[in-house]
């Protein structure tokens, strides 16, 4: 596979995985508005660092395609790891315990 194709493809993986997280942000949010007060409180913070996450894979999305292919050798280490790095997080957040491995 080319090193093009690569790229390409991890885009593609991580629009998915946005794509997720805010459907997952789109489902807290409705248990939200049919929630007690203390469990708003607990969903509001699951959706802040849902949102957070969510900007930080943007960000990782966005910094990527800015990469040229020759560039993309050497990012996409760095990219690969920035990306593991929010989806544990956000693992974390939604689930309140560690992340998967």
């Amino acid at each position: 596979m080319s090193e093009k194709d690569q790229k390409e493809l991890q885009q593609q993986k991580m629009r998915a995985k946005l794509d997720e997280w805010r459907a997952e942000l789109d489902k807290l949010e409705a248990q939200s508005r049919g929630a007690s007060a203390d469990a708003r409180l607990k969903l509001d913070e699951q959706m802040d660092s849902l949102r957070e996450r969510i900007a930080e894979g943007k960000g990782a999305l966005a910094a990527l395609a800015e990469k040229g292919e020759e560039a993309w050798a050497s990012f996409k280490e760095r990219a690969a790891s920035t990306w593991d790095e929010t989806k544990a997080a956000y693992e974390q957040g939604v689930s309140g315990s560690e992340p998967k491995k």
